[in-house]
């Protein structure tokens, strides 16, 4: 069967298609997205405006007529952190729905912290022992720590590269007096939440998804994307050190030169290194790998794992796409 799965980020709204039959690999068959950021719609009053709710609704029509086109048989679609956190974002959704006929499954941050870590078992598979997986997305970072196929803790905090940008960043060049700020909110946030996942094991592996991680991990030189998936991406807490102090002497344009950085990530990166090298240093961790399959791969590997238990006829359950914790 035909499967669309439409993921509504903090950065970007995308929309994938996959060819899927109980047992297969999620093989995308086509992609479309628009690079909405959704946090940027947020007013004085934590509400995403109506200009904001509108574009999200138009994108979705959007996905919806060319999942159609290309005769998608179903449909998963979900919302993360910058709708959830957003004091109206079930208002967007009920619009959304109305005006679409799509419902959008607002995903709770320890759900979303569970569901990436699924998909990296199935990635790194049995042999990776007990794994720690680190997500920083545009308005949370998510950890979860486990050594079978759900965690045995998964935790989110407000800690994602957009979010801390906007609050503590300038538009040009950081003023070290905004670094400070900034390093000192991470540490503070951090430490109860790392402390709770330490409690819980130790890794034997680390790993970092996300196009945050995916970036940091380039910068610090790890093979590009064009390498493939199956390359080994590692990278060093000391080299990320480097970076991001580095990065702190950078505007936005020179950052959107360093490998892997996007002009449209470029503000943000530096706010994402900040929290991956605080991470680190509170887990006790010199080194990590990019893995390429976070939480949009593992809700539709619990589709398929569905499929499979169920025949393809099965339709979605929105309250059953995530694992209760």
């Amino acid at each position: 069967m035909r499967l669309s799965v439409l993921d509504v980020g903090s950065n970007t709204v995308h929309l994938l298609l996959l060819d899927v039959h109980p047992g297969s690999r999620p093989e995308p068959y086509a992609s479309h997205k628009f690079p909405l950021q959704l946090v940027r719609y947020l007013d004085a009053e934590n509400n995403i405006s109506d200009e904001g709710r509108d574009a999200l609704t138009h994108f979705v029509a959007e996905a919806r007529d060319f999942a159609a086109e290309h005769e998608a048989e179903d449909i998963l679609a979900f919302a993360t952190s910058a709708i959830r956190e957003s004091d109206n974002g079930a208002e967007v959704l009920d619009h959304v729905q109305t005006q679409t006929g799509v419902t959008l499954t607002e995903i709770a941050g320890d759900q979303e912290a569970a569901i990436t870590y699924f998909a990296v078992r199935r990635w790194q598979g049995w042999g990776a022992g007990t794994i720690l997986d680190l997500d920083i997305g545009g308005g949370s970072f998510e950890m979860a720590l486990g050594k079978d196929a759900l965690p045995d803790v998964a935790v989110s905090v407000p800690l994602g590269a957009g979010r801390l940008t906007r609050q503590f960043i300038g538009e040009d060049l950081p003023k070290p007096k905004e670094v400070k700020a900034l390093r000192k909110h991470v540490k503070s946030t951090l430490k109860p939440a790392v402390a709770r996942v330490k409690e819980a094991g130790t890794p034997n592996m680390v790993v970092g998804t996300s196009k945050t991680f995916r970036s940091l991990a380039r910068i610090c030189g790890a093979a590009p994307y064009a390498a493939g998936p199956y390359v080994k991406r590692e990278f060093h807490l000391q080299d990320l050190r480097l970076w991001t102090r580095r990065m702190e002497a950078m505007t936005p344009k020179d950052r959107a030169d360093l490998p892997g950085v996007s002009a449209k990530r470029a503000r943000q990166i530096l706010a994402g290194g900040i929290v991956a090298e605080t991470a680190l240093e509170l887990y006790g961790i010199e080194t990590m790998r990019a893995v390429p399959w976070a939480l949009r791969e593992g809700l539709i590997l619990r589709r398929m794992d569905r499929l499979n238990s169920q025949g393809s006829a099965a339709l979605v359950d929105p309250k059953t796409l995530s694992p209760t914790l």
